[in-house]
């Protein structure tokens, strides 16, 4: 995401515009529920590679 950004100038005015929308008070609010939903995403995502990896270890396992 921060490769899309020309200059730390910009980087600086998008962090305003964060603050000003959600307040300073709520940033840590904002944070931590960033890290749980990126958390459970990959969570998913190996629960997701599992599954999809059983049926091939059941297909391997009937033919030998």
């Amino acid at each position: 995401m921060i490769a899309m950004f020309d200059s730390p100038a910009e980087i600086g005015i998008v962090l305003l515009v964060i603050i000003l929308l959600f307040g300073g008070s709520q940033l840590p609010k904002l944070a931590k529920n960033i890290g749980k939903a990126q958390k459970e995403f990959k969570d998913g995502l190996a629960e997701g590679q599992k599954e999809s990896s059983k049926p091939a270890e059941a297909t391997k396992s009937d033919e030998a």
